[in-house]
């Protein structure tokens, strides 16, 4: 529940989400539905990909095998700042 209402309140704002490693994968596909892509050819399947993966963004790049997760990072942002 803490986690939804979380959730819920920073939907408040959508464009205010700046990822970090600590990003939920949730958040970040309910923001950003663009990022769904960029992420699966990263080898990070997400929720509206079929996978259900819940956790931070750092988490999950450490569980697929991704060593460089603040180039990840660098790049999801520069991509949310296009949108």
């Amino acid at each position: 529940m803490i986690k939804t209402l979380f959730l819920s309140l920073n939907s408040l704002n959508e464009k205010s989400l700046k990822i970090s490693k600590s990003t939920f994968i949730e958040e970040i596909v309910e923001k950003y539905p663009s990022l769904v892509r960029p992420l699966r050819e990263r080898g990070i399947v997400c929720i509206r990909c079929g996978e259900p993966v819940w956790g931070t963004l750092e988490q999950v790049a450490e569980e697929k095998g991704i060593e460089d997760i603040d180039g990840l990072v660098d790049d999801l942002n520069r991509m949310i700042e296009e949108i």
